[in-house]
């Protein structure tokens, strides 16, 4: 059964094992708000981070979409409102 909702604990899970298990401090806490830039990701993190969403929540290939976020919450708005289409 695919997952239909996507959520802050996913994306940090996802960007935690995308960088090594060393890297994830930055994800404690409440990071909703806080840009990409400021958590020390960057386009290439974030490109590597849209290509796991995707493969994980069996979402066509749109990198460009995603990784137009600035922070946390933007990204789990677009990846639910991804979700939602093709669900539709």
């Amino acid at each position: 059964m695919t997952q239909t909702t996507f959520t802050v604990d996913d994306l940090k899970r996802i960007l935690r094992e995308g960088a090594g298990a060393d890297s994830g401090s930055a994800l404690d806490g409440d990071i909703t708000d806080v840009s990409f830039e400021d958590l020390g990701y960057d386009s290439l993190a974030l490109l590597e981070t849209s290509t796991r969403i995707e493969r994980e929540f069996h979402l066509p290939g749109d990198d460009d979409a995603l990784i137009t976020a600035k922070t946390p919450r933007e990204l789990v708005d677009l990846v639910n409102a991804r979700l939602a289409a093709s669900a539709a």
